[in-house]
């Protein structure tokens, strides 16, 4: 049967037509297929939180990877840093010298604080006075640790804060103890904490772990001193990697804290201003927000398609 030359047009059109609604339906799909996927979401994700529920008057949930800050309460108001000093103290000492030296106590150093054991004379080595300064928190310790940085230590440590980018923070003394009814021995933000601690982590991992031990003793002659750990309420918290007290009556309660969230990737949270007990539940109220909101996000991944 032959079709008159018109239909035969017609024909060739509705073919033509046919394929081109084949090819835009193919296009679809291709591009449904095939589109730019979805941006994920940041690991860790941010931390949800209501700050009140905080008893600190700053804090900060901070991740050194990629240097995101994934909560944070007033964490550029300098505060009163207390002990988390120490951490400082440390770093500027473990930077420059060699922990085998050893110090001699002098009666400077125990002037202020002297119920550690330390005697005027004794000699004692440069590493067992930063463990004792780290882990039982001994201004007696840290203070003659900071001697080996020489007579200019002070510069020596706010030089070490320049160097970190840590713009808030001063130091007046090496141990954080006040100065005076109205001046903190060291100030500094939540903010340049949690970056002295990511610092101090990572080069110097081996000291900021020893507060995951119960206690901590040193031989000073032929005697043995001892100090209890002033981090023993966060050792039992899963992940748990560090952390450095700090309390006085200018500072109130501070403290900072290494956690894994995940395997191999640490945060660090940082409260400063709470209460001597109250540090202890807002760093762990941190925490457990931190792994809520990522729960949250594995929750909605998995019910993505």
């Amino acid at each position: 049967m032959k079709f008159p030359a018109s239909s035969s047009i017609v024909i060739a059109l509705c073919s033509v037509a046919l394929g081109s609604a084949l090819f835009v339906i193919f296009l679809v799909y291709l591009v449904a297929h095939t589109a730019t996927p979805k941006t994920a979401e940041a690991f860790p994700p941010d931390v949800m939180l209501n700050p009140d529920a905080l008893t600190a008057k700053s804090a900060i949930i901070y991740d050194p990877a990629d240097g995101r800050v994934l909560f944070a309460k007033d964490g550029r108001t300098p505060r009163p840093l207390a002990s988390l000093t120490k951490l400082m103290t440390a770093q500027a000492i473990l930077s420059t010298q060699s922990t085998d030296q050893l110090v001699t106590i002098t009666p400077v150093d125990i002037a202020s604080d002297g119920f550690w054991g330390f005697k005027v004379g004794d000699v004692v080595k440069l590493s067992d006075l930063l463990r004792f300064g780290l882990v039982a928190s001994s201004n007696d310790a840290m203070a003659a640790a900071a001697t080996s940085l020489g007579g200019d230590y002070l510069d020596q440590l706010n030089q070490t804060a320049g160097s970190l980018g840590l713009s808030h923070t001063y130091f007046l003394n090496p141990t954080g103890l006040d100065l005076t009814a109205s001046t903190s021995g060291a100030y500094g933000t939540a903010g340049d904490v949690a970056l002295l601690a990511a610092s101090f982590l990572k080069k110097y991992p081996q000291y900021f772990e020893l507060s995951t031990q119960p206690t901590v003793t040193i031989r000073d002659g032929d005697r043995t001193l001892w100090g209890a750990a002033t981090e023993v309420p966060l050792q039992n918290i899963p992940g748990f990697i560090g952390a450095k007290t700090g309390y006085t009556d200018l500072a109130g309660g501070n403290l900072v804290a290494a956690y894994d969230i995940d395997i191999g990737h640490p945060l660090i949270a940082v409260v400063l201003g709470s209460t001597e007990k109250g540090r202890f539940s807002d760093i762990r109220t941190l925490i457990e927000a931190s792994r809520a909101s990522l729960s949250r996000l594995a929750e909605i991944s998995n019910t993505q398609p």
